[in-house]
């Protein structure tokens, strides 16, 4: 029996997780012969303020930011 556990950053709609759902389903019947009816997933959303990566969170590298495009005081790349 698969079991497969999908951790999301943020936020998905109902729809989304569904399809989400419906389409690792379908691989794991198509790739690997599994029975749809025994696929379990589970999708869990993590607040991008509890997930951090490149040491920051990412709510914060994602924020919009607060200087001007041009500021001299921008770090490059945004």
């Amino acid at each position: 029996m698969p079991f497969v556990s999908i951790r999301l950053a943020g936020t998905a709609s109902k729809q989304q997780k569904a399809e989400i759902v419906a389409d690792v389903t379908r691989s794991l019947v198509e790739r690997l012969g599994k029975n749809p009816a025994a696929v379990q997933i589970v999708i869990e959303e993590v607040s991008t303020e509890n997930y951090g990566a490149g040491g920051q969170l990412i709510a914060d590298r994602d924020a919009p930011s607060s200087n001007p495009p041009g500021d001299a005081h921008a770090e490059p790349g945004q």
